[in-house]
């Protein structure tokens, strides 16, 4: 199966191809570009990345948020140069979620923007990070703080590389199509992965196109993310990106509960969703409320006190001022478990179908 999603943004348009071996379009695209060379970044193995057609460097990355920094951004623009590329050229990401937003944000700032194409090799990247433009890194005080939007001139999400994953990576993807159950998607339990991957996609790729720039409706895509974010970085990113946003989405449920915005049922769907993919549900112990809060107050979408995206009578929407005191409430009454449970890889539920 190959799908062709469009995501549609006026000259900024792009598709999103998704199937079994879609990565051996690379050279048809940077064709389509004009671009004489191009710089490949990859933390995968230099086999994994097709032939782009024109003189080419490869440039070798780590996916992870140790390198998901703005030194790492510095170093790759460094090689641009010393290659010689130009902004009718181009760079290729090939990775996970952290390689693909620090190359998108090097090809966004270097030269003041240079096309990128993105070849996610994750189930985390595919159904997120490679879609829509957000490119950022972190700072200490923070995760994503420092970032830009520039879109990418084509994404191919190979499903052949979904086959090599271990069990806990493709569960970190999960997350974020857990969470789309609550944005719009519908419930895609009962699908194949390949298509899980598409109507995640055809979500944010329609969200993206209404609003590139994040400044109303695709707010709703950082669904669980408030908490997640603050999780991550409280533990030292020990919980992965997607384990992290599984738990804040079964916090937005019982959030969105507490403030009366949903009923029971549908806060209890939340939990069910998520460990129906077999992701963690619980807070990691040894995290404090009063810290998850300071770093939740540093959120991008918190203009005025606290903001989460919650579920309500007309579907997700950002809700600024969240009083303090339920979030403490809400943080108090959620289960704990030791972080080594949390992280520790179970079934993937929901995932039987085959890929392609």
């Amino acid at each position: 199966m190959r799908e062709q999603i469009p995501v549609t943004i006026g000259e900024r348009s792009y598709d999103v191809l998704i199937g079994s071996g879609v990565r051996s379009s690379l050279a048809e695209v940077i064709r389509g570009l004009g671009a004489r060379r191009v710089a490949v970044v990859s933390a995968r193995p230099a086999e994994w990345v097709p032939d782009t057609g024109v003189e080419t460097l490869l440039l070798p990355a780590r996916d992870g948020e140790r390198d998901k920094n703005l030194a790492t951004v510095e170093a790759l623009c460094a090689e641009f140069v010393r290659f010689g590329l130009t902004r009718d050229d181009a760079v290729v990401s090939c990775g996970g979620g952290t390689t693909t937003d620090v190359v998108g944000l090097a090809a966004a700032l270097y030269h003041r923007g240079v096309p990128v194409v993105h070849l996610p090799t994750t189930l985390l990247a595919q159904v997120d990070a490679s879609v829509g433009g957000k490119t950022a890194v972190n700072l200490p005080t923070g995760k994503n703080l420092v970032g830009a939007y520039w879109q990418p001139a084509a994404v191919l999400c190979d499903t052949d590389y979904l086959a090599t994953l271990p069990r806990r990576e493709m569960l970190n993807g999960l997350g974020e199509i857990a969470r789309c159950h609550f944005i719009g998607a519908g419930d895609l339990r009962g699908l194949g992965l390949a298509e899980q991957i598409a109507a995640s996609v055809t979500l944010k790729a329609g969200i993206v196109s209404a609003d590139e720039r994040d400044t109303g409706l695709r707010h709703i895509l950082n669904y669980g993310h408030t908490l997640g974010h603050a999780l991550e970085v409280a533990g030292g990113f020990t919980l992965r990106h997607g384990e992290a946003v599984a738990i804040g989405t079964v916090f937005a449920g019982l959030l969105a509960g507490a403030l009366d915005r949903i009923g029971p049922a549908r806060v209890a769907e939340h939990r069910e969703v998520v460990e129906f993919y077999g992701l963690p549900s619980a807070l990691p112990e040894g995290v404090g409320a009063a810290e998850l809060i300071r770093l939740m107050r540093r959120d991008k979408k918190a203009l005025r006190g606290l903001a989460f995206v919650l579920d309500g009578p007309g579907g997700a929407e950002l809700v600024h001022e969240v009083p303090e005191h339920v979030v403490v409430d809400v943080l108090g009454r959620m289960p704990r478990q030791p972080i080594g449970r949390l992280v520790e890889p179970s079934g993937l539920h929901g995932t039987g179908a085959p890929v392609a």
